[in-house]
């Protein structure tokens, strides 16, 4: 039996037999990496040639920051003192019995407004005139007797011109018409206290004011000068605030005060938000209290109204000067550094600028400052994210917000 012998197949001798197409493979696989290669480092290459030209992405902005913003302007600025004060009266006066006696009528309503001389109550005059009746009973008895020993020393004088009656009867009867003189006018002193204490039943308002409540009632004995009066009577048109003014602000009301000026001085509720009442200083107190380190003022009001009651505690506020033509900027939009104080100027970009200033004077809600221009914007709310250059939104005023304050 023959087999073919495989060299006559004509095929290679290689006994890898199958093996003659790897090669190939291989080969694409290696241009296929080089390809990758290049084309990773052309997109190397354009990168640093993007970057080597200036072109980056856009950076990340932050959004604007919400702010409210008002205006500097030139205004005048008044300069006050503020103080606690206290309302008190001119006159304060207990009004009592100056006699001892019942008492029979009360002439006056509780919180009624008198007048001087106006009639209050009645103590029962009748023990006081009749002690006026013996007084005018005895005054007229001595009178008669001083009349009696004149006319007796007249006589006395010719008979002793003539040697009638020797000398010391004249002279005796001299001494006579002399005690009865002073008999008289001790009759006649007596005659003027009866006729007081009549007058003294009768209790009249020794101020204009107004009366309080009534402390006795009618019909009880009132004793003379008690430690309980019938009732007082307080002055209230003028009154006076009594307030303290630290001792390094006197100088500065002092010079006014004694150059004449008339300082103002106004009177706040509790909230110190309504102004009650309006007045001028009238006097400082002659001295310093030590322990306070402060000196008592008192100003006048006119108190037309009752606007002011007695003991009533008010804010007193002393109008010291007024600084006119300056620029004054809302109290809110001053920040501060430390001992420096700045603002955020609104730039025309819709951007601010860190802005430094002097801070003058300070009222209310306006400072008189100086570095920044009249008429521009500043911010005066929203500072939390806010810094210089930053870029802003400026909120619209709520519904319902107070205006700036005029000039």
């Amino acid at each position: 039996m023959n087999e073919e012998d495989p060299k006559d197949t004509g095929r290679p001798s290689n006994p890898r037999a199958g093996s003659d197409s790897r090669p190939d493979s291989a080969g694409r696989r290696r241009r296929t990496r080089s390809l990758v290669i290049l084309a990773l480092l052309l997109v190397g290459v354009a990168l640093v040639i993007r970057g080597c030209s200036g072109s980056k992405p856009p950076a990340f902005q932050p959004p604007p920051v919400p702010v409210s913003t008002g205006a500097v302007r030139v205004g005048n600025i008044d300069l006050f003192l503020d103080a606690l004060g206290t309302v008190t009266p001119v006159t304060t006066v207990t009004v009592g019995s100056r006699v001892t006696g019942q008492l029979t009528e009360v002439d006056f309503q509780e919180g009624q407004m008198v007048k001087k001389d106006d009639l209050l109550a009645v103590i029962d005059p009748r023990p006081y005139q009749a002690l006026l009746l013996q007084a005018q009973g005895q005054l007229a008895r001595d009178e008669a007797l001083l009349r009696n020993a004149k006319i007796d020393l007249a006589r006395y004088g010719n008979a002793f011109l003539q040697h009638a009656v020797p000398e010391q009867q004249v002279a005796t009867q001299q001494a006579l018409v002399d005690q009865y003189a002073g008999a008289v006018k001790l009759d006649q002193g007596n005659l003027d206290a009866a006729q007081v204490n009549v007058d003294y039943t009768r209790i009249v308002s020794p101020i204009d004011g107004r009366v309080g409540l009534r402390g006795v009632d009618p019909g009880n004995i009132i004793t003379a000068n008690a430690a309980t009066g019938l009732a007082t009577v307080a002055q209230l048109q003028p009154i006076t605030v009594i307030f303290t003014i630290a001792e390094d602000d006197i100088g500065a009301v002092a010079r006014q005060a004694t150059g004449g000026a008339k300082l103002p001085v106004y009177a706040y509720d509790r909230t110190d938000e309504k102004r009650i009442a309006a007045g001028t200083l009238a006097t400082l107190d002659n001295e310093i209290n030590p322990a306070t380190g402060t000196v008592r003022a008192r100003a006048v009001f006119p108190n037309s109204g009752n606007e002011l009651f007695p003991n009533q505690f008010v804010n007193a506020r002393l109008l010291v000067r007024t600084i006119s033509g300056v620029n004054l900027a809302p109290s809110a939009a001053i920040q501060r550094n430390g001992e420096q104080a700045y603002v955020y100027v609104v730039q025309p970009g819709g951007t601010v600028k860190l802005q430094n200033v002097t801070v003058t004077a300070t009222e209310a809600d306006v400072c008189a400052v100086t570095g920044v221009e009249a008429g521009s914007q500043v911010v005066t709310d929203g500072f939390d994210k806010l810094q210089n250059g930053a870029r802003i939104n400026v909120r619209a005023p709520k519904a319902g917000a107070p205006a700036a304050p005029k000039a």
